[in-house]
């Protein structure tokens, strides 16, 4: 709907018979830009409908008119990239397909070596251990690492290398 148009729209009118009007003028080349960008037409009407949705709720907050078919515009994209953004995640991490579950002996002994490395990990120097839970348990980098012990880069590289080699030494000799 053009300029024009919704200044016809006139102050008495309600905001359900404006977006109707928008509704009427703007839905399918909407739904046609979103899927474009989706490739899913199921998905690219309800990021539409979603859009409608918000415009009706804000209303009264829309600063003017005449801009509506802009905002329209502005939130059929930012929720197409919203779900462009959520399929790319849930493509890199995908659910594990039903029935592949771990059988509750996997899970008992996955439980019984985690407190296996907890148990190697206690016994480890003071310096060494700090290194290996910031690292492998905060996932922080060696400059965080660093700032965090209060120590250079290097002594974090040499408290995990070490860590870890013993670590290893020790989970070997309880096979």
């Amino acid at each position: 709907m053009d300029a024009m148009a919704l200044r016809g729209v006139s102050e008495e009118t309600s905001a359900a018979s404006a977006v109707a009007a928008l509704h009427e003028a703007h839905y399918r080349d909407l739904v046609r830009l979103a899927a474009l960008l989706l490739d899913d037409v199921g998905a690219s009407e309800e990021v539409v409908q979603d859009a409608f949705v918000s415009l009706q709720v804000g209303w009264g907050r829309l600063r003017r008119v005449e801009a509506a078919d802009a905002w329209l515009r502005t939130a059929v994209l930012n929720g197409a990239r919203s779900r462009m953004r959520r399929r790319q995640s849930a493509a890199r991490h995908p659910a594990p397909a039903p029935g592949t579950a771990p059988s509750a002996e996997a899970g008992a002994m996955e439980a019984r070596e985690h407190d296996r490395v907890l148990a190697a990990l206690a016994l480890l120097p003071e310096r060494q251990r700090e290194a290996l839970v910031l690292r492998f348990y905060l996932d922080l980098s060696e400059a965080e690492m660093a700032d965090a012990m209060v120590v250079s880069r290097g002594s974090i590289k040499t408290h995990v290398h070490r860590g870890l080699a013993a670590l290893e030494t020790m989970l070997e000799d309880q096979r």
